[in-house]
């Protein structure tokens, strides 16, 4: 994997490229901003415009090392297009992903650095988080609610940086996930986020710019899941309430 356009200029959202191969409801394109997907996140969303029409991109399929783009009608557009990403949904998606590693923060420091074992985000404006939390006590987790708040209100710098696998291997907490791998780059490293002076971990995901950008959230719901794991469902506010 390359590095994404969308992690390139995160404020992209237009591109103008070339089809470069067409099959009926799907295009590979020479370049778009569109995030593919992956570690929980849904792929981006928009529009395809060419000079015979529009329509929408449904969703984002690797593959054969390759990134089409899935359409909403069985047509094959050809020559040169817009790919246009849908702002609204990105900046969801951003600020649930943000929300995700505050949670996975104070998780990491409160339990002895416990592991994530699932991630999921919606557009309703909520999403899950998983832990392998054997022994923890429901009621602990959900009192952390004040706390991610509060990094929220800090409006905490959040900053991306890409590093050898192996560097970020030896660091303590970085590599977060019990059972996924960070998403490699061509070159070996991988990516980075860190939010200022609270965490830093592998993600491919896409990231707001600060904390203060994600808004209030709610621990909607905290369940036991299997012998081992514990699963916090949040929400933000204004959209899951």
């Amino acid at each position: 994997m390359s590095q994404y356009l969308c992690h390139e200029d995160p404020t992209l959202f237009d591109v103008e490229c070339n089809v470069i191969k067409a099959e009926p409801g799907r295009v590979l394109l020479s370049g778009s901003s569109f995030y593919p997907g992956g570690g929980g996140q849904p792929a981006d969303r928009g529009s395809l415009l060419w000079a015979g029409g529009e329509t929408a991109v449904s969703g984002v399929e690797s593959r054969g090392g390759q990134i089409w783009h899935l359409l909403a009608e069985e047509i094959m557009p050809s020559g040169t297009v817009v790919a246009k990403v849908d702002p609204v949904f990105r900046a969801q998606m951003q600020r649930l992903h943000t929300v995700l590693h505050i949670v996975n923060a104070l998780v990491f420091q409160e339990f002895d650095g416990s592991l994530v074992t699932g991630v999921q985000m919606s557009d309703s404006g909520v999403a899950r988080i998983d832990f392998d939390l054997p022994d923890a006590d429901n009621e602990r987790l959900r009192a952390l609610e004040p706390g991610i708040n509060d990094v929220v209100r800090q409006d905490l710098a959040v900053r991306t940086a890409l590093v050898p696998l192996s560097a970020a291997a030896q660091e303590e907490g970085t590599l977060r996930s019990k059972a996924v791998s960070p998403p490699a780059q061509s070159d070996g490293r991988i990516r980075i986020v860190e939010i200022d002076g609270l965490d830093r971990q592998a993600c491919g995901g896409t990231h707001l710019g600060s904390t203060g950008e994600a808004g209030e959230i709610k621990i909607l719901k905290v369940e036991n899941k299997g012998r081992h794991n514990r699963r916090l469902r949040i929400g933000l506010v204004e959209l899951a309430l």
